[in-house]
């Protein structure tokens, strides 16, 4: 049996993407995205928590991204989960979880016309 691997992001941007042009000419677009959970606690008290994300956008995605895309801007991103690992300048292993974006929807009102 095969595993699937999908994540569906509905959120607004914590920074504006950040763009870098690698070899070949091809676009990466990375920016944080913060989603939020409200709820009421056991007192009756309206609560929020906010997870944040990093989203990598590949190509097409990355030029829409650079595009439209600004700190605030509201997304719905789909794709799959993949953590890689680096060492630090410590030579401590550190591992960093992304969200491979796959598909990007602009959710802000004057934007829905363009995408």
């Amino acid at each position: 049996m095969r595993g699937l691997n999908k994540v569906t992001l509905i959120g607004n941007l914590g920074n504006d993407p950040t763009i870098q042009t690698l070899e070949g000419n091809i676009k990466v677009a990375k920016f944080s995205l913060a989603t939020t959970e409200n709820y009421k606690d056991s007192n009756g008290q309206n609560q929020s928590i906010t997870d944040w994300h990093n989203i990598v956008l590949w190509r097409g995605l990355a030029d829409l991204a650079n595009s439209f895309l600004k700190k605030g801007s509201l997304v719905y991103v789909e794709g799959k989960i993949k953590t890689r690992s680096y060492d630090d300048k410590d030579g401590q292993k550190k591992y960093v979880t992304e969200i491979i974006g796959e598909q990007l929807i602009l959710l802000d009102k004057k934007l829905a016309e363009i995408s």
